[in-house]
Protein backbone atom coordinates (compact mmCIF):
# COMPACT_ATOMS: atom_id res chain seq x y z
CA UNK A 1 0.00 0.00 0.00
CA UNK A 2 0.88 3.62 -0.47
CA UNK A 3 0.20 6.98 1.04
CA UNK A 4 -2.10 8.75 -0.99
CA UNK A 5 -0.42 10.87 -3.19
CA UNK A 6 -1.66 14.32 -2.88
CA UNK A 7 -4.12 15.87 0.17
CA UNK A 8 -6.75 17.60 -1.67
CA UNK A 9 -9.40 18.34 0.95
CA UNK A 10 -12.94 16.66 0.81
CA UNK A 11 -15.49 18.62 0.02
CA UNK A 12 -17.89 19.03 2.50
CA UNK A 13 -21.52 17.75 1.94
CA UNK A 14 -24.27 20.35 2.10
CA UNK A 15 -26.24 21.09 4.98
CA UNK A 16 -29.47 20.27 3.52
CA UNK A 17 -27.94 16.93 2.36
CA UNK A 18 -26.52 15.74 5.52
CA UNK A 19 -29.82 16.51 7.46
CA UNK A 20 -31.42 14.06 5.03
CA UNK A 21 -28.65 11.20 5.19
CA UNK A 22 -28.07 10.40 8.66
CA UNK A 23 -27.71 6.76 9.36
CA UNK A 24 -30.20 4.93 11.96
CA UNK A 25 -29.24 2.28 14.80
CA UNK A 26 -30.96 -0.33 12.10
CA UNK A 27 -29.02 0.88 9.27
CA UNK A 28 -25.64 1.44 11.05
CA UNK A 29 -23.15 -1.04 9.05
CA UNK A 30 -22.34 -4.16 11.21
CA UNK A 31 -18.94 -5.75 11.47
CA UNK A 32 -16.61 -2.84 11.17
CA UNK A 33 -17.19 -3.38 7.27
CA UNK A 34 -14.86 -2.09 4.88
CA UNK A 35 -15.35 -1.36 1.00
CA UNK A 36 -13.14 -1.81 -1.73
CA UNK A 37 -14.01 0.31 -5.29
CA UNK A 38 -13.04 -1.57 -8.34
CA UNK A 39 -13.37 1.75 -10.24
CA UNK A 40 -11.48 5.23 -10.74
CA UNK A 41 -12.36 8.42 -10.82
CA UNK A 42 -15.63 10.31 -10.45
CA UNK A 43 -17.91 7.11 -10.13
CA UNK A 44 -15.06 6.03 -7.31
CA UNK A 45 -15.60 9.33 -5.86
CA UNK A 46 -18.99 9.06 -5.67
CA UNK A 47 -19.46 5.61 -4.14
CA UNK A 48 -16.96 6.48 -1.61
CA UNK A 49 -19.38 9.93 -0.58
CA UNK A 50 -22.27 7.42 0.27
CA UNK A 51 -19.90 4.35 2.32
CA UNK A 52 -18.03 7.26 4.56
CA UNK A 53 -21.55 8.84 5.53
CA UNK A 54 -22.68 5.30 6.15
CA UNK A 55 -19.85 4.54 8.43
CA UNK A 56 -18.18 2.13 6.16
CA UNK A 57 -14.29 2.51 5.60
CA UNK A 58 -13.07 2.70 2.26
CA UNK A 59 -10.29 1.50 0.11
CA UNK A 60 -9.31 3.17 -3.06
CA UNK A 61 -7.15 0.88 -6.13
CA UNK A 62 -4.90 2.83 -8.54
CA UNK A 63 -2.94 1.34 -11.91
CA UNK A 64 -0.27 2.56 -13.35
CA UNK A 65 -0.31 6.18 -14.46
CA UNK A 66 -3.06 7.15 -12.64
CA UNK A 67 -1.43 8.05 -9.39
CA UNK A 68 -3.12 11.47 -9.47
CA UNK A 69 -6.32 10.56 -9.38
CA UNK A 70 -9.07 12.10 -7.62
CA UNK A 71 -10.27 9.07 -6.16
CA UNK A 72 -7.32 8.73 -3.87
CA UNK A 73 -8.00 11.37 -1.98
CA UNK A 74 -10.91 10.42 -1.07
CA UNK A 75 -10.39 7.00 -0.14
CA UNK A 76 -9.48 5.48 3.71
CA UNK A 77 -6.71 3.61 2.23
CA UNK A 78 -5.23 2.92 -1.21
CA UNK A 79 -3.70 0.18 -2.74
CA UNK A 80 -1.59 -0.48 -6.31
CA UNK A 81 -3.11 -3.43 -9.09
CA UNK A 82 -1.31 -3.76 -12.11
CA UNK A 83 -4.39 -2.63 -14.31
CA UNK A 84 -8.18 -2.21 -13.25
CA UNK A 85 -9.42 -5.18 -15.97
CA UNK A 86 -7.07 -7.07 -13.87
CA UNK A 87 -9.68 -9.22 -11.71
CA UNK A 88 -7.03 -11.59 -10.00
CA UNK A 89 -5.26 -8.36 -8.68
CA UNK A 90 -7.83 -5.93 -7.43
CA UNK A 91 -9.29 -9.67 -5.57
CA UNK A 92 -5.85 -10.05 -4.02
CA UNK A 93 -5.72 -6.16 -3.28
CA UNK A 94 -9.51 -6.72 -0.94
CA UNK A 95 -7.81 -9.40 0.41
CA UNK A 96 -4.72 -7.43 1.71
CA UNK A 97 -6.54 -4.96 2.97
CA UNK A 98 -8.97 -6.71 4.63
CA UNK A 99 -12.32 -5.50 2.53
CA UNK A 100 -15.56 -7.31 3.06
CA UNK A 101 -17.24 -5.36 -0.02
CA UNK A 102 -16.44 -4.58 -3.33
CA UNK A 103 -18.26 -2.45 -5.27
CA UNK A 104 -17.90 -2.59 -9.47
CA UNK A 105 -18.74 0.80 -10.04
CA UNK A 106 -19.46 0.77 -13.92
CA UNK A 107 -17.65 -0.28 -16.72
CA UNK A 108 -13.98 -2.19 -15.85
CA UNK A 109 -15.18 -5.46 -13.85
CA UNK A 110 -18.24 -4.54 -13.71
CA UNK A 111 -20.77 -6.88 -15.52
CA UNK A 112 -17.98 -9.60 -15.19
CA UNK A 113 -19.20 -12.48 -13.70
CA UNK A 114 -16.14 -14.14 -13.13
CA UNK A 115 -14.86 -10.86 -11.06
CA UNK A 116 -18.47 -11.67 -8.96
CA UNK A 117 -17.63 -15.13 -8.29
CA UNK A 118 -14.35 -14.62 -7.67
CA UNK A 119 -15.05 -11.76 -4.43
CA UNK A 120 -17.67 -14.02 -3.30
CA UNK A 121 -15.51 -17.23 -3.34
CA UNK A 122 -12.52 -15.19 -1.20
CA UNK A 123 -14.96 -14.30 1.44
CA UNK A 124 -15.78 -10.71 0.49
CA UNK A 125 -19.73 -9.53 -0.44
CA UNK A 126 -19.76 -8.42 -4.59
CA UNK A 127 -22.14 -5.24 -4.15
CA UNK A 128 -24.50 -5.92 -7.34
CA UNK A 129 -26.46 -9.02 -8.59
CA UNK A 130 -25.56 -12.68 -8.73
CA UNK A 131 -22.77 -14.04 -10.88
CA UNK A 132 -25.27 -16.22 -12.23
CA UNK A 133 -28.03 -13.07 -13.17
CA UNK A 134 -24.88 -11.24 -14.73
CA UNK A 135 -24.52 -14.05 -17.06
CA UNK A 136 -27.72 -14.65 -17.82
CA UNK A 137 -28.30 -11.56 -18.85
CA UNK A 138 -25.10 -10.35 -19.83
CA UNK A 139 -24.67 -11.75 -23.31
CA UNK A 140 -27.33 -10.05 -25.64
CA UNK A 141 -28.79 -13.01 -27.07
CA UNK A 142 -29.32 -15.21 -23.82
CA UNK A 143 -31.29 -11.77 -22.50
CA UNK A 144 -33.16 -11.22 -25.50
CA UNK A 145 -34.49 -15.41 -25.01
CA UNK A 146 -35.13 -14.34 -21.44
CA UNK A 147 -37.11 -11.41 -22.09
CA UNK A 148 -39.38 -13.16 -24.31
CA UNK A 149 -39.67 -15.81 -21.85
CA UNK A 150 -40.88 -12.71 -19.55
CA UNK A 151 -43.36 -11.72 -22.42
CA UNK A 152 -41.31 -8.60 -22.78
CA UNK A 153 -41.59 -7.56 -26.54
CA UNK A 154 -38.20 -7.82 -28.38
CA UNK A 155 -37.85 -6.57 -32.01
CA UNK A 156 -37.07 -9.08 -35.06
CA UNK A 157 -33.57 -11.26 -34.15
CA UNK A 158 -31.84 -14.34 -35.32
CA UNK A 159 -28.62 -15.71 -34.12
CA UNK A 160 -25.70 -16.08 -36.02
CA UNK A 161 -23.18 -19.17 -35.30
CA UNK A 162 -20.24 -18.83 -36.55
CA UNK A 163 -19.28 -19.24 -40.35
CA UNK A 164 -22.74 -19.41 -40.88
CA UNK A 165 -24.46 -17.81 -43.63
CA UNK A 166 -25.97 -14.05 -42.78
CA UNK A 167 -28.03 -13.60 -45.90
CA UNK A 168 -31.15 -16.18 -44.95
CA UNK A 169 -31.29 -14.72 -41.55
CA UNK A 170 -31.09 -11.33 -42.59
CA UNK A 171 -33.98 -11.87 -44.99
CA UNK A 172 -35.97 -12.71 -41.64
CA UNK A 173 -35.09 -9.62 -39.66
CA UNK A 174 -35.87 -7.54 -42.72
CA UNK A 175 -33.62 -4.38 -43.75
CA UNK A 176 -32.74 -2.15 -42.52
CA UNK A 177 -30.95 -4.27 -39.92
CA UNK A 178 -27.67 -3.71 -37.53
CA UNK A 179 -25.06 -6.27 -37.13
CA UNK A 180 -24.58 -6.46 -32.91
CA UNK A 181 -21.70 -7.61 -31.12
CA UNK A 182 -23.64 -10.46 -28.28
CA UNK A 183 -21.28 -9.13 -25.63
CA UNK A 184 -20.36 -5.32 -24.49
CA UNK A 185 -21.59 -2.41 -25.39
CA UNK A 186 -21.36 1.26 -26.09
CA UNK A 187 -21.75 1.22 -29.63
CA UNK A 188 -18.92 -1.26 -29.94
CA UNK A 189 -19.16 -3.73 -32.78
CA UNK A 190 -22.22 -2.25 -34.13
CA UNK A 191 -22.84 -1.57 -37.85
CA UNK A 192 -26.39 -0.59 -39.84
CA UNK A 193 -26.58 -2.69 -42.76
CA UNK A 194 -29.07 -1.35 -45.55
CA UNK A 195 -28.27 -4.13 -48.47
CA UNK A 196 -27.71 -7.61 -49.07
CA UNK A 197 -24.33 -7.17 -50.10
CA UNK A 198 -23.15 -5.43 -47.55
CA UNK A 199 -23.54 -7.72 -44.80
CA UNK A 200 -20.25 -10.04 -44.98
CA UNK A 201 -18.05 -6.54 -44.78
CA UNK A 202 -19.72 -5.26 -42.25
CA UNK A 203 -20.21 -8.23 -40.09
CA UNK A 204 -16.43 -9.04 -40.72
CA UNK A 205 -15.46 -5.31 -39.35
CA UNK A 206 -17.99 -5.61 -36.47
CA UNK A 207 -16.90 -8.73 -34.94
CA UNK A 208 -12.88 -7.95 -35.09
CA UNK A 209 -14.09 -4.94 -33.36
CA UNK A 210 -16.20 -6.93 -31.02
CA UNK A 211 -13.32 -9.11 -30.74
CA UNK A 212 -10.49 -6.21 -29.81
CA UNK A 213 -13.43 -4.55 -27.04
CA UNK A 214 -14.80 -7.98 -25.32
CA UNK A 215 -13.12 -10.54 -26.69
CA UNK A 216 -16.26 -12.22 -27.94
CA UNK A 217 -16.84 -11.48 -31.86
CA UNK A 218 -20.18 -13.29 -31.69
CA UNK A 219 -22.91 -11.14 -33.32
CA UNK A 220 -26.56 -11.38 -33.78
CA UNK A 221 -28.83 -9.14 -36.39
CA UNK A 222 -31.90 -7.18 -35.56
CA UNK A 223 -34.46 -4.88 -36.80
CA UNK A 224 -33.36 -1.56 -37.16
CA UNK A 225 -36.30 1.07 -36.09
CA UNK A 226 -35.49 4.44 -37.68
CA UNK A 227 -35.82 7.41 -35.62
CA UNK A 228 -36.43 5.91 -32.33
CA UNK A 229 -36.17 6.88 -28.55
CA UNK A 230 -33.79 5.28 -26.09
CA UNK A 231 -35.72 5.14 -22.80
CA UNK A 232 -34.25 3.04 -19.88
CA UNK A 233 -36.16 2.13 -16.87
CA UNK A 234 -34.12 1.88 -13.25
CA UNK A 235 -34.82 -1.06 -11.45
CA UNK A 236 -33.94 -2.61 -7.99
CA UNK A 237 -34.44 -6.31 -7.25
CA UNK A 238 -33.89 -7.72 -3.60
CA UNK A 239 -32.36 -11.13 -5.01
CA UNK A 240 -35.59 -12.94 -4.30
CA UNK A 241 -38.31 -11.72 -6.72
CA UNK A 242 -39.68 -8.73 -5.11
CA UNK A 243 -38.28 -5.60 -6.27
CA UNK A 244 -39.20 -2.37 -7.65
CA UNK A 245 -38.64 0.34 -10.94
CA UNK A 246 -37.75 3.98 -9.41
CA UNK A 247 -39.27 5.46 -13.33
CA UNK A 248 -38.06 5.70 -16.68
CA UNK A 249 -34.36 7.92 -17.69
CA UNK A 250 -34.53 9.45 -21.66
CA UNK A 251 -31.63 8.80 -22.81
CA UNK A 252 -31.90 9.44 -26.79
CA UNK A 253 -29.27 12.19 -27.32
CA UNK A 254 -26.59 9.80 -28.38
CA UNK A 255 -23.40 10.52 -30.25
CA UNK A 256 -22.61 6.92 -32.34
CA UNK A 257 -24.34 4.91 -29.46
CA UNK A 258 -22.74 6.64 -26.58
CA UNK A 259 -24.97 8.85 -24.36
CA UNK A 260 -24.34 12.69 -23.94
CA UNK A 261 -27.77 13.88 -21.99
CA UNK A 262 -29.57 11.93 -19.95
CA UNK A 263 -32.75 13.02 -18.11
CA UNK A 264 -35.19 11.97 -15.77
CA UNK A 265 -38.32 11.72 -16.06
CA UNK A 266 -38.63 10.99 -20.36
CA UNK A 267 -40.76 14.20 -22.04
CA UNK A 268 -43.43 13.60 -24.52
CA UNK A 269 -43.88 9.56 -23.49
CA UNK A 270 -47.75 8.75 -22.96
CA UNK A 271 -49.33 7.19 -20.19
CA UNK A 272 -49.52 3.68 -21.59
CA UNK A 273 -45.88 3.57 -22.67
CA UNK A 274 -44.94 4.40 -19.73
CA UNK A 275 -47.01 1.82 -17.54
CA UNK A 276 -45.91 -0.81 -20.12
CA UNK A 277 -42.41 -0.17 -19.62
CA UNK A 278 -42.87 -0.06 -15.93
CA UNK A 279 -44.86 -3.76 -16.56
CA UNK A 280 -42.57 -5.29 -18.74
CA UNK A 281 -39.31 -4.31 -16.44
CA UNK A 282 -40.73 -5.89 -13.43
CA UNK A 283 -41.56 -8.89 -15.16
CA UNK A 284 -38.06 -9.42 -15.90
CA UNK A 285 -36.68 -8.37 -12.56
CA UNK A 286 -39.21 -11.02 -11.08
CA UNK A 287 -38.18 -13.53 -13.63
CA UNK A 288 -34.57 -13.77 -12.87
CA UNK A 289 -34.89 -12.80 -9.35
CA UNK A 290 -32.58 -9.12 -9.69
CA UNK A 291 -30.71 -8.27 -6.86
CA UNK A 292 -29.19 -4.42 -6.64
CA UNK A 293 -29.42 -2.18 -9.01
CA UNK A 294 -30.31 -2.81 -12.85
CA UNK A 295 -30.89 -0.86 -15.70
CA UNK A 296 -33.35 -2.19 -18.20
CA UNK A 297 -32.94 -0.41 -22.51
CA UNK A 298 -35.71 -0.05 -24.69
CA UNK A 299 -36.33 1.13 -28.29
CA UNK A 300 -39.72 3.62 -28.35
CA UNK A 301 -40.84 4.30 -32.18
CA UNK A 302 -42.92 7.06 -32.98
CA UNK A 303 -46.30 5.09 -32.30
CA UNK A 304 -45.13 4.58 -28.57
CA UNK A 305 -44.72 0.59 -28.94
CA UNK A 306 -41.62 -0.66 -27.23
CA UNK A 307 -38.88 -2.74 -27.75
CA UNK A 308 -36.29 -4.36 -25.10
CA UNK A 309 -32.75 -3.94 -26.38
CA UNK A 310 -30.30 -5.38 -22.93
CA UNK A 311 -30.29 -5.15 -19.50
CA UNK A 312 -27.29 -3.21 -17.57
CA UNK A 313 -26.51 -5.37 -14.33
CA UNK A 314 -24.45 -2.57 -12.59
CA UNK A 315 -24.72 1.37 -11.61
CA UNK A 316 -25.38 3.33 -14.69
CA UNK A 317 -23.25 6.84 -15.80
CA UNK A 318 -26.57 8.30 -15.86
CA UNK A 319 -28.02 7.10 -12.02
CA UNK A 320 -27.82 10.80 -10.44
CA UNK A 321 -30.79 12.04 -12.94
CA UNK A 322 -32.56 9.17 -11.21
CA UNK A 323 -31.56 9.70 -7.52
CA UNK A 324 -32.72 13.43 -8.09
CA UNK A 325 -36.39 12.71 -8.90
CA UNK A 326 -36.67 9.98 -6.54
CA UNK A 327 -34.94 11.05 -3.20
CA UNK A 328 -33.25 7.97 -3.42
CA UNK A 329 -29.36 7.21 -3.04
CA UNK A 330 -28.83 4.11 -4.99
CA UNK A 331 -25.38 3.43 -3.77
CA UNK A 332 -27.04 3.57 -0.55
CA UNK A 333 -29.80 0.83 -1.36
CA UNK A 334 -27.15 -1.07 -2.75
CA UNK A 335 -24.86 -1.16 0.29
CA UNK A 336 -27.66 -1.30 2.64
CA UNK A 337 -28.87 -4.75 0.91
CA UNK A 338 -25.26 -6.06 0.72
CA UNK A 339 -24.90 -5.31 4.15
CA UNK A 340 -28.23 -7.44 5.42
CA UNK A 341 -29.86 -8.98 2.21
CA UNK A 342 -32.40 -10.73 4.68
CA UNK A 343 -34.38 -8.31 6.09
CA UNK A 344 -33.71 -5.31 3.71
CA UNK A 345 -36.87 -3.56 2.97
CA UNK A 346 -38.04 -2.49 -0.53
CA UNK A 347 -39.76 0.64 0.13
CA UNK A 348 -43.01 1.85 -1.47
CA UNK A 349 -41.54 5.19 -3.65
CA UNK A 350 -43.47 7.77 -4.31
CA UNK A 351 -44.14 9.90 -7.58
CA UNK A 352 -41.11 11.56 -9.26
CA UNK A 353 -40.62 15.05 -8.38
CA UNK A 354 -39.94 17.73 -10.51
CA UNK A 355 -36.86 17.31 -13.61
CA UNK A 356 -33.57 16.74 -13.45
CA UNK A 357 -30.60 16.34 -16.33
CA UNK A 358 -27.43 15.05 -16.80
CA UNK A 359 -24.58 15.89 -19.41
CA UNK A 360 -20.86 14.60 -19.49
CA UNK A 361 -18.24 16.67 -19.97
CA UNK A 362 -15.10 15.06 -22.05
CA UNK A 363 -11.72 16.26 -22.44
CA UNK A 364 -12.48 16.41 -26.41
CA UNK A 365 -12.57 18.58 -29.08
CA UNK A 366 -16.24 18.58 -31.61
CA UNK A 367 -14.77 20.58 -33.91
CA UNK A 368 -12.05 18.13 -34.61
CA UNK A 369 -14.22 14.93 -34.95
CA UNK A 370 -14.03 14.82 -31.45
CA UNK A 371 -10.41 14.10 -30.77
CA UNK A 372 -8.70 13.65 -27.36
CA UNK A 373 -7.42 16.54 -25.75
CA UNK A 374 -5.42 15.35 -23.19
CA UNK A 375 -3.45 17.97 -21.39
CA UNK A 376 -3.25 19.57 -17.66
CA UNK A 377 -6.53 21.26 -15.89
CA UNK A 378 -4.94 24.86 -15.13
CA UNK A 379 -8.10 26.38 -14.27
CA UNK A 380 -11.13 24.36 -12.62
CA UNK A 381 -14.22 25.72 -11.31
CA UNK A 382 -17.71 23.95 -11.01
CA UNK A 383 -21.05 25.84 -11.00
CA UNK A 384 -22.96 25.74 -7.40
CA UNK A 385 -26.34 26.90 -6.84
CA UNK A 386 -29.30 25.11 -5.53
CA UNK A 387 -30.50 22.35 -7.46
CA UNK A 388 -26.52 21.51 -9.13
CA UNK A 389 -25.02 18.80 -8.64
CA UNK A 390 -20.88 17.57 -9.75
CA UNK A 391 -20.07 14.81 -9.64
CA UNK A 392 -15.95 14.91 -11.29
CA UNK A 393 -13.08 13.05 -11.19
CA UNK A 394 -10.64 15.76 -11.83
CA UNK A 395 -9.10 18.60 -9.16
CA UNK A 396 -7.14 21.79 -10.64
CA UNK A 397 -3.23 20.91 -11.74
CA UNK A 398 -4.14 17.31 -12.60
CA UNK A 399 -2.85 16.51 -16.17
CA UNK A 400 -5.18 14.59 -18.01
CA UNK A 401 -3.69 11.83 -20.57
CA UNK A 402 -5.12 8.91 -22.76
CA UNK A 403 -4.79 5.71 -20.98
CA UNK A 404 -8.24 6.44 -19.44
CA UNK A 405 -11.46 7.40 -20.40
CA UNK A 406 -12.01 11.10 -21.21
CA UNK A 407 -14.71 12.07 -19.43
CA UNK A 408 -13.95 14.87 -16.58
CA UNK A 409 -16.97 14.95 -14.79
CA UNK A 410 -20.75 15.33 -15.13
CA UNK A 411 -23.29 18.09 -14.57
CA UNK A 412 -26.56 17.41 -12.97
CA UNK A 413 -29.48 20.08 -12.48
CA UNK A 414 -32.84 19.20 -10.81
CA UNK A 415 -35.64 21.67 -11.43
CA UNK A 416 -39.61 21.73 -10.53
CA UNK A 417 -39.98 21.68 -13.97
CA UNK A 418 -38.23 20.47 -17.40
CA UNK A 419 -38.16 23.97 -18.60
CA UNK A 420 -36.53 25.12 -15.58
CA UNK A 421 -33.98 22.37 -15.69
CA UNK A 422 -33.27 22.97 -19.27
CA UNK A 423 -32.42 26.71 -18.25
CA UNK A 424 -30.86 25.89 -14.99
CA UNK A 425 -28.40 23.05 -17.40
CA UNK A 426 -27.33 26.47 -19.51
CA UNK A 427 -26.82 28.31 -16.55
CA UNK A 428 -24.58 25.18 -15.25
CA UNK A 429 -22.65 24.95 -18.72
CA UNK A 430 -22.19 28.91 -18.37
CA UNK A 431 -20.44 28.82 -14.91
CA UNK A 432 -18.16 25.74 -15.29
CA UNK A 433 -14.48 26.89 -15.99
CA UNK A 434 -12.18 24.46 -16.81
CA UNK A 435 -9.09 26.06 -18.73
CA UNK A 436 -5.94 24.41 -20.09
CA UNK A 437 -7.21 21.21 -22.20
CA UNK A 438 -10.16 21.10 -24.55
CA UNK A 439 -13.39 20.05 -23.71
CA UNK A 440 -16.86 19.42 -25.07
CA UNK A 441 -18.42 22.35 -23.18
CA UNK A 442 -19.27 24.66 -26.20
CA UNK A 443 -21.14 21.42 -27.23
CA UNK A 444 -23.48 21.04 -24.96
CA UNK A 445 -23.76 24.34 -24.57
CA UNK A 446 -25.34 24.18 -28.15
CA UNK A 447 -27.55 21.04 -27.55
CA UNK A 448 -28.50 22.80 -24.40
CA UNK A 449 -30.22 26.03 -27.02
CA UNK A 450 -31.20 23.77 -29.50
CA UNK A 451 -35.15 24.01 -30.01
CA UNK A 452 -35.55 20.28 -31.11
CA UNK A 453 -33.48 19.54 -27.56
CA UNK A 454 -35.29 22.23 -25.37
CA UNK A 455 -38.76 20.52 -26.47
CA UNK A 456 -37.78 16.87 -26.11
CA UNK A 457 -38.32 16.32 -29.89
CA UNK A 458 -35.27 14.40 -30.06
CA UNK A 459 -34.73 10.53 -31.25
CA UNK A 460 -30.90 8.24 -30.80
CA UNK A 461 -30.21 9.60 -34.70
CA UNK A 462 -30.57 13.28 -33.73
CA UNK A 463 -26.99 14.68 -32.68
CA UNK A 464 -25.50 12.30 -35.93
CA UNK A 465 -27.40 13.72 -38.58
CA UNK A 466 -27.75 17.65 -37.23
CA UNK A 467 -24.29 18.07 -35.26
CA UNK A 468 -22.43 15.10 -37.79
CA UNK A 469 -20.01 18.39 -37.99
CA UNK A 470 -19.36 20.81 -34.99
CA UNK A 471 -18.64 24.85 -35.79
CA UNK A 472 -18.53 26.40 -32.22
CA UNK A 473 -20.66 29.32 -32.44
CA UNK A 474 -17.66 31.50 -30.80
CA UNK A 475 -14.48 31.40 -31.69
CA UNK A 476 -12.05 29.06 -29.28
CA UNK A 477 -9.96 32.14 -28.17
CA UNK A 478 -12.98 34.26 -26.88
CA UNK A 479 -14.13 31.07 -24.97
CA UNK A 480 -10.96 30.63 -23.88
CA UNK A 481 -11.33 34.28 -22.13
CA UNK A 482 -14.76 34.71 -21.19
CA UNK A 483 -13.66 31.12 -19.02
CA UNK A 484 -10.48 33.02 -17.88
CA UNK A 485 -12.62 36.13 -16.65
CA UNK A 486 -15.14 33.86 -15.32
CA UNK A 487 -12.33 31.99 -13.32
CA UNK A 488 -11.08 35.07 -12.00
CA UNK A 489 -14.34 36.27 -10.77
CA UNK A 490 -15.63 38.71 -13.43
CA UNK A 491 -18.87 38.57 -15.44
CA UNK A 492 -22.57 39.10 -14.57
CA UNK A 493 -22.55 35.60 -12.16
CA UNK A 494 -26.84 34.83 -13.61
CA UNK A 495 -30.33 34.69 -12.60
CA UNK A 496 -30.32 32.40 -10.44
CA UNK A 497 -27.73 33.40 -7.64
CA UNK A 498 -26.79 30.14 -6.40
CA UNK A 499 -25.86 30.55 -2.90
CA UNK A 500 -26.18 26.96 -0.49
CA UNK A 501 -25.07 23.97 -2.51
CA UNK A 502 -21.70 23.24 -2.60
CA UNK A 503 -20.13 20.96 -5.69
CA UNK A 504 -19.93 16.84 -5.38
CA UNK A 505 -22.48 16.51 -3.24
CA UNK A 506 -25.72 14.48 -4.15
CA UNK A 507 -28.16 17.65 -3.47
CA UNK A 508 -31.72 16.94 -2.96
CA UNK A 509 -34.29 18.29 -0.33
CA UNK A 510 -35.99 14.59 -0.32
CA UNK A 511 -34.46 11.83 2.41
CA UNK A 512 -33.85 8.38 1.06
CA UNK A 513 -36.92 6.04 0.96
CA UNK A 514 -34.55 3.96 2.62
CA UNK A 515 -33.32 5.20 5.20
CA UNK A 516 -36.52 6.87 5.89
CA UNK A 517 -38.01 2.99 5.53
CA UNK A 518 -35.47 1.86 8.22
CA UNK A 519 -36.09 4.93 10.94
CA UNK A 520 -34.25 7.48 10.26
CA UNK A 521 -34.79 11.19 11.07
Amino acid sequence: MRSRPFAFPRPALASSEMATSQISPETTPKLNPKLLVANRSEIACRIFQTAREMGIATVGIFAPGDEEARHLTYADEIVPVVSYLDSVAVVQAGLKVGATLVHPGYGFLSERSVFARAVEKAGMTFVGPTPETMEAMGGKIDAKEIAERSGVPTLPWAKVKPGESLAPAAKRVGFPLLLKAAAGGGGKGMRRVDREQDLDAAAESASAEAIAAFGDGTLFLERLVLEPRHIEVQVFGDGKGGGIHLFERECSLQRRHQKVWEEATAPNLSDETRAGLFEASMNLVREVKYRSAGTLEFLVDASGEFFFLEMNTRLQVEHPVTELVTGTDLVHAQLSLALDPDTFPIPKLSPPRGHAIEVRLYAEDPAQGFMPTPGRVDRLRWPTGTGIRVESGIEEGQTIGTSFDSMLGKLIVHAPTREQAVARMRFALSETVILGLGTNQSYLRTLAEDPLVVAGKIHTGYLDSVYAKFEPKIAPESLEMMASARAQGFGKAGVLNPSNVQSDSRNSSYPSPWVKERGAK
